[in-house]
């Protein structure tokens, strides 16, 4: 059965499973406050060099997000969401269970825009403390839809954040991928000046576990790890976290485990285009969505194992995802199968 998944359901480089195994025997100091931890903070501090940030390591995205704005938000504050993004879909009501609403707005292609953000702003201000306060836009890069901001709209979005007095969260679990798409002209350093917070996903692209949270406002930074414990987002053996940060910055692993995946996805996007199969949207990462008859479906299932995202009357929404190790003959046999699918209609 070929896998295409998720992005998530292999183990790890090589580089980290070596790390791991060569001080597997050694006695570390928990929560965090290991030499571990020290040196990948170091390391991704190196990549931001114009901003003094706070950095800690968490263990997957779900906590991740609720102990962030957990910590930011007085609880009469909202976040503010596209419709489409994994807070406001995927995470089961979490921020929601903090006391916090998450007000969700339409997506523009998995994106958020300031004229939804300031609508929604003004809307709420008409009668103030009878509704929540929107303070936080959250934003997802790559998106849901593995499509990515560009320069120009996150440079609005910080525009828009800074004349409503918003704080600016990128959830980045995909954010290897998206930081080498074709489409970014950007890099962490810049998004370290543009957002309030952000984290790096590594559990999404080539680490066992693990998203470290970038503090760059320095009036969030206070107390952080008073949130992290309170959450049970503070883990024992917090070294392991830090281990994978230091295998995926070690030789760039963490771009080059993107570049990867999104080098199989678009090899699978652009034969279905070529096989004239209609797309959701097109993605710009390694997730794709194509659209496929219940014929297709049955066929294609037979073999592969993917997601259906969604179904409208006899169609099927269906998710391919690529990862740092998908192999290239795993992709050719793939796309023979979609030649094959294409052919039944």
């Amino acid at each position: 059965m070929l896998f295409f998944r998720n992005d998530y359901g292999q183990g790890c480089i090589q580089d980290i499973l070596d790390l791991l195994q060569k001080i597997n025997l050694e006695n570390v100091t928990g929560y965090g406050m290991d030499p571990y931890c020290t040196k990948a903070k170091q390391m991704i501090q190196s990549y931001i060099p114009d901003l003094e940030v706070d950095i800690h390591f968490l263990v997957g995205g779900t906590i991740t997000n609720q102990t962030i704005i957990k910590h930011i938000l007085k609880p009469f504050e909202a976040v503010l969401a596209c419709d489409s993004g994994h807070v406001s879909t995927h995470e089961t009501g979490s921020i929601e269970a903090t006391g916090h609403k998450v007000i969700m707005l339409p997506n523009n292609n998995g994106k958020l825009t300031p004229e939804v953000i300031k609508k929604c702003f003004n809307e709420h201000m008409l009668t103030y403390e009878h509704m929540v306060y929107p303070k936080l836009v959250y934003i997802s890069n790559a998106t849901e839809f593995g499509t990515v901001y560009t320069k120009k709209e996150l440079m609005e979005l910080r525009n828009i954040c800074d004349e409503l007095g918003l704080y600016l969260m990128m959830d980045g679990a995909r954010l290897g991928q998206a930081l080498t798409s074709n489409v970014c002209d950007y890099d962490l350093n810049d998004i370290a000046k543009w957002c309030d917070v952000f984290y790096i996903g590594g559990t999404k692209n080539g680490a066992l576990m693990g998203e470290a949270v970038v503090i760059t406002n320095p009036s969030l930074k206070p107390y952080f790890r008073f949130n992290m414990k309170q959450n049970g987002a503070m883990m024992a053996k917090g070294w392991l976290l830090g281990v994978q940060f230091i295998g995926l910055f070690t030789n760039d692993n963490y771009f080059t485990c993107g570049k990867h995946a999104n080098k199989m996805s678009k090899m699978i996007q652009d034969e279905l285009v070529s096989l004239k199969y209609p797309l959701f949207m097109k993605s710009d990462t390694n997730q794709v969505f194509p659209v496929v008859s219940e014929k297709q479906f049955q066929y294609l299932s037979q073999d592969i194992d993917f997601e259906v995202w969604d179904k409208r009357e006899d169609m099927l929404i269906i998710r391919f995802v690529t990862s740092w190790c998908t192999k290239q003959e795993d992709v050719d046999i793939l796309i023979q199968k979609l030649q094959e699918a294409s052919a039944l209609e």
